[in-house]
């Protein structure tokens, strides 16, 4: 079973209006998000997402000729009291991985922290050794 989320990078030009057209793909394309966020750089931005069926998303959206990618991400749950991201990290750091980017969502059932990291399955496997629950995509 895979362990990780998979996320759908988006580029989009950085000017106004961007955003609301590459919102009415996702619509027209029947694309759900569970979670986003946006990042900016020089002339572009990047629309990180995590939907319903990826895989199927993905496919709509390449036809449309969007610039998108698929990225694997590890999930975890964390507590919903302060020092609920201190957990998530300090297990991380303890075991000298890296986090490259991350976001988080505050579901119905718990908050989720979605994170980009340097060596995925070390990650995986640090979190479940700290007892933290792994969120798959089947959970979402």
């Amino acid at each position: 079973m895979n362990d990780m989320i998979t996320q759908l990078s988006i580029f989009v030009n950085n000017e106004p209006g961007s955003l609301a057209n590459m919102a009415k793909v996702l619509k027209e394309c029947n694309v759900n998000l569970k979670a986003f966020n946006i990042s900016e750089s020089s002339g572009f931005g990047v629309f990180r997402a995590i939907v319903d069926n990826p895989d199927e998303a993905y496919d709509r959206l390449m036809s449309k000729n969007l610039i998108i990618k698929k990225t694997e991400l590890v999930a975890v749950s964390v507590a919903d009291v302060p020092g609920g991201l201190f957990s998530a990290a300090n297990v991380l750091g303890e075991s000298d991985i890296n986090i490259e980017y991350g976001y988080a969502h505050e579901g119905s059932d718990e908050p989720i922290i979605f994170l980009r990291v340097d060596d995925p399955e070390s990650a995986i496997k640090a979190f479940k050794d700290a007892k933290m629950k792994i969120i798959t995509e089947k959970d979402l």
